[in-house]
């Protein structure tokens, strides 16, 4: 048997090993759990049904996205509850292992071992990706498409760029499509003149809106859209002040208990991180790829920009945490105790290991949303010393 063979039977069976494992722990802990998921799976009915996606009396538990996002769980509607969310538990780990892979495929070089990175990455933000599966929430697949469009942008770069371009911006308009924060690359994409990405996202955008006419006619679908911003505009200020917002708004509004303030605040944070951001990218105008930082930053920033950006969706950050883990050996010894107290923090910031009071001191504080913000300027101080 050549090698060839050999390294494919290894796979088969390490991912028949994946399989079992994930599979006895979605029966043994995940099928009475994943209430988000459970959230989507109704609208995913009420769209079947063409009923009207928000509810007031939901509450907490209002779907909160696109009038599109119901259609991806239409299918999975009209399965048994249990039987979905089976296969929803299925998509979000072959997400996360999909995010790990692209986020180490997309490094420029790999500086340390393969094995190290995926580990450690995991460990550090294990948490996250853990708390997205018990929630069966929906950010890693948009993590996944959001990675598969600097993937293409990057590879577009060495052939076939236009082809690529497309395919790059389809999965952009459907990330945002998902999830409305993937729209923090619009600016990008305005400035780095991709006009080709805009076009065929901007395309996939407008697809999306009018294929919920499908169930409601035009003028249901335009009701329905306006019911979304109506309720988003209404129900995400009550939520400035939770504890898991690990959002800039929410960094203020704990810190000063003054939401108008904050607001304020934050905008002026923002408006300098935008500012830092537009700097940065100057600066990597002679980078033979530096899409590759830039992009990784923006993700690790959504959580911060995003009025709702729950702790769970620091998972965004997986890509510009394996950087930093690759970079780790070229900082300085100050740096290099920074940024492990850093990781550390995020890895063992865990409710269970803190129990509930001094959990709930520690995010009353905003300590994580003070640890990507260090992060983030990690990913500045190597573009600006030339190292990515």
């Amino acid at each position: 048997m050549n090698n060839n063979n050999l390294s494919v039977n290894k796979i088969v069976i390490v991912l028949i090993l994946i399989s079992v494992t994930a599979g006895s722990f979605f029966l043994s802990h995940m099928s009475e759990k994943m209430v988000d998921f459970g959230v989507n799976y109704q609208a995913g009915k009420r769209l079947r049904w063409g009923e009207t996606l928000y509810r007031v009396e939901d509450e907490h538990y209002m779907f909160k996205y696109l009038p599109f996002a119901a259609v991806i769980y239409l299918p999975l509607s009209y399965l048994d509850p249990a039987a979905a969310k089976g296969i929803w538990y299925f998509i979000i780990a072959a997400s996360i292992i999909g995010i790990l892979y692209l986020s180490k495929k997309l490094l420029p070089r790999t500086e340390v071992k393969p094995w190290l990175l995926f580990s450690l990455t995991f460990l550090i933000l294990g948490r996250f990706f853990l708390r997205e599966i018990y929630l069966g929430q929906i950010n890693a697949v948009v993590t996944l498409f959001m990675l598969l469009m600097l993937s293409l942008l990057k590879s577009g770069q060495e052939s076939r760029p236009k082809c690529r371009q497309v395919w790059s911006g389809v999965f952009w308009g459907f990330a945002v499509l998902l999830k409305p924060y993937a729209v923090i690359f619009l600016p990008y994409f305005l400035f780095k003149k991709k006009w080709i990405v805009l076009a065929s996202g901007a395309a996939l955008l407008l697809i999306g809106f009018f294929v919920p006419v499908l169930y409601y006619g035009f003028e249901g679908n335009l009701i329905v859209f306006k019911e979304w911003v109506n309720t988003l505009s209404r129900s995400t200020p009550g939520l400035f002040s939770s504890q898991d917002n690990v959002s800039l708004i929410a960094f203020f509004v704990k810190w000063t208990g003054d939401r108008s303030l904050s607001l304020v605040l934050a905008a002026g944070i923002i408006g300098i991180l935008a500012g830092a951001v537009l700097v940065l990218i100057l600066n990597g105008k002679k980078n033979n790829q530096p899409i590759v930082l830039e992009g990784f930053l923006l993700l690790m920033l959504i959580p911060l920009i995003s009025p709702l950006g729950w702790d769970y969706t620091f998972l965004l950050a997986a890509p510009g945490v394996m950087l930093l883990l690759n970079k780790y050996n070229l900082l300085q010894k100050k740096g290099k105790i920074l940024l492990a107290l850093n990781f550390m923090v995020i890895t063992f910031l865990i409710y269970d290991l803190l129990g509930e009071k001094l959990y709930a001191l520690f995010m009353s504080w905003s300590i994580i949303t003070i640890n990507f913000i260090i992060l983030a300027g990690f990913l500045f101080y190597l573009r600006f010393k030339k190292m990515a």
